[in-house]
This record gives C-alpha cells, structure tokens and sequence, in this order.
C-alpha cells in the first residue's frame, strides 16, 4: 500500500499532503496518454468534447455532479466551479486509472477482505466503525436519520453475514458503493458498526483510496446527527 496509507491523523500532515500532491502528478501524466472515450467508457462518466484533443468529463461523485477536465483531469464541482480539494482530486484519479470496467458483483465484503487490508483493518475500523457506534451509541433513529439525510439506501438483501438492526448503501462513485452496517446494543454488548464494500471494488480503486471513502462517509454521517 505504500507510504500513502491513509490515516485522518495524515491527511493533515505536511508530508503526507506532500506525497499526495506527489502521487497527483503522477497519475494525472500516466491518464493523460489515454483515450478518453474509452476512459468515460471504463468508469461510467459521460465525456463531452469541445475542441479537438479536449473535452470534461462528467460523473456523480457522493451524488454531486462533477466535472473531471480533460487533458488536464482537474476535478471541479459543478455547483461552485471550485477546485476540488486534493484527496478528491486523489480518489478521481485512483478511479479513473484503476476502474475497468467491470460491473457491481451485488454483495458485500469488509476492509479486511481488499487487497492488504486485513493488516490495517483494526486501524480502518478505528476511525470508521468504532468512530460511528461511539457517535451515535444506541440511537437507531438518529442513525437510520442522518444515513437517509446523506441520499443513503436502505439495504435489506441478504449479504455474507448479518445484516444488522439497520443498513445504508451510498453510490459513492457510478460503480463504487459503500455499505454501513448498524447493530443496536444490549445488556452485554454496546452498539456497533462496520463499513462493507462491493465485492468489485478493488477493480476501481486501491485499498488506499477505499479507507478514504470510508472515513469521509463517517464524518459525514456524525456531521448529520452524531453526538
């Protein structure tokens, strides 16, 4: 996973900030000899050409249209027009360079099960499901609220393993979804939670790029109603 793992405790550290806008440049200049057709094709956004060899592409990101320039592939909200910030700009070019293709496999799996993420699955749930189940403890309504706030689905189907008291699928990406698992405490055991993946989405991001998703759908979630 390299020197990029994120953390939250990172994302705010000079060097970490660094090596991100680093990694940018990297993988801006690795996309920027792709076609775009076939770019727009692989990840489910919609391209649109202005002049020869130009163009933006367009794509929901957390339900909010973007706009993803081309050739430069700068991401832009469509609302402000504003830049947007680096480890977004990170997360579209994880997405643009690794996804391919391929279509929702339709159930779930846990950090622990992507590509090296069984060693930082204790740290990962630390700041996702750990994180969540203190904020909102036993309050399944503010839970089940805050997920509907944020565009979440409810999730009924069947999955692996247990569904839980309550459960929200978002469409993080056109073909990146993200589930949050919700059980409600007892006498013996607190409330908890667990953040679970499409079994595809290692063919659209790296762990790395996945452990971020996770953390920004945690605050957000505790923005919306956590104590």
């Amino acid at each position: 996973m390299g020197s990029l793992l994120y953390t939250p405790e990172k994302m705010d550290s000079e060097k970490y900030l660094d090596g991100l806008s680093e990694r940018i440049d990297q993988l801006r200049v690795q996309l920027m000899k792709s076609d775009p057709s076939s770019l727009a094709m692989r990840t489910g956004a919609n391209f649109r050409l202005k002049q020869p060899g130009t163009g933006e592409f367009l794509l929901p990101l957390w339900g909010q249209e973007i706009i993803v320039t081309y050739p430069e592939l700068i991401a832009f909200g469509t609302q402000t027009i504003e830049e947007l910030p680096a480890y977004l700009q990170a997360l579209l070019l994880y997405y643009f360079n690794t996804c391919d293709g391929i279509s929702t496999a339709g159930y779930w799996i846990s950090f622990s099960e992507l590509p090296d993420g069984r060693f930082y699955n204790q740290a990962f749930q630390g700041y996702t499901g750990q994180k969540l189940s203190k904020a909102f403890q036993n309050d399944l309504q503010s839970f089940e609220r805050a997920a509907q706030n944020l565009g979440g689905q409810s999730e009924l189907r069947a999955t692996t393993m247990s569904i839980g008291d309550a459960a929200y699928a978002f469409q993080v990406l056109p073909k990146v979804s993200i589930l949050v698992v919700y059980w409600l405490g007892d006498e013996d055991f607190p409330a908890s939670c667990q953040l679970l993946f499409d079994a595809s989405v290692s063919h659209c991001l790296p762990t790395d790029a996945c452990a971020i998703i996770g953390s920004t759908l945690t605050r957000r979630l505790i923005a919306q109603g956590g104590r």
